[in-house]
């Protein structure tokens, strides 16, 4: 079942056009109602044309406005719908408050990036990266920890890939890319400047470019040609990086199994060197 018209709705707000946000306020408002809409009755219940309602389902990713209604719909039958909200962090609280409302906040954002997460996209971001000759990964700040993390997954089943954490280093390694190559930009705004020109170049140099950011619509995942998305919906500066964090990670786990799987015996041949070779450097290795 579809899912994710509500959560995407809900993660792209801040992207959207003051037309489409009225429409997308409008959703939130009455999802039961929308269900059931045609795009006429929809336009005319929310003050606004027809084509705006069709540039909002395609600005959330949706091939039209009845995808994004199947989405909704998918939402509004899933039992659990009503308890899975982000939870404010307070540091005047109980360590057991503080415990479980991290938890649940990590918990909540794999969930709905679950729900905006597309299959076919996994799919074709796992066979690009395993036929690769090289992998770019790049990576700005708290993105340069996702980066590193998928590197050294990577680096353990033998696959060539080179971290960029500055535009320099980015520019560096996308300026030497081929057709074929691998290009992996890791930004959870998707607004980075330099993220930019570096993705640019390898483009123009004819790497694939796989991008990882926020759902919605933003200058990152614009030049991708496969884009995968994550959400986190909590305002709270204190728990918004965390969140995040944990829905990128569980992303690179997916593509990193993905990529294993697509070359199981070789795979696992690799781990088991690697394993072998770190093992002297460990007390009772």
């Amino acid at each position: 079942m579809l899912k994710g018209g509500l959560v995407g709705i809900q993660t792209a707000m801040g992207s959207l056009t003051p037309m489409e946000r009225k429409v997308a306020e409008y959703i939130l408002q009455h999802p039961e109602k929308v269900v059931g809409l045609s795009v006429q009755k929809l336009a005319e219940y929310a003050e606004v044309s027809e084509a705006t309602i069709v540039r909002l389902s395609r600005t959330l990713h949706c091939k039209g406005f009845q995808e994004l209604k199947l989405r909704i719909a998918g939402d509004l039958s899933h039992t659990l719908q009503s308890t899975e909200t982000y939870q404010e962090i307070r540091t005047d609280g109980s360590t057991r408050h503080l415990i479980e409302s991290v938890s649940h906040n990590n918990i909540v954002s794999i969930q709905d990036t679950l729900s905006l997460l597309s299959p076919e996209s996994v799919e074709k971001a796992i066979a690009a990266l395993s036929a690769a000759r090289k992998v770019g990964l790049f990576g700005i700040g708290a993105s340069a920890m996702i980066a590193e993390d998928f590197k050294q997954k990577l680096s353990r089943i033998n696959r060539w890939c080179e971290i960029g954490a500055g535009f320099d280093a980015q520019a560096t390694i996308a300026a030497n890319l081929l057709p074929g190559d691998v290009v992996f930009g890791i930004s959870y705004s998707g607004q980075t400047e330099d993220m930019i020109r570096s993705l640019e170049i390898a483009k123009h140099n004819g790497a694939v470019v796989i991008t990882l950011t926020r759902f919605g619509s933003n200058p990152v995942a614009e030049l991708a040609d496969i884009q995968l998305f994550t959400s986190t919906l909590e305002k709270s500066i204190r728990s918004g990086a965390m969140a995040s964090r944990i829905a990128q990670l569980n992303v690179i786990d997916i593509l990193y199994i993905g990529i294993a799987g697509n070359h199981y015996e070789e795979s696992v041949q690799s781990l088991e060197n690697t394993r072998q070779a770190v093992k002297a450097g460990k007390r009772n290795g």
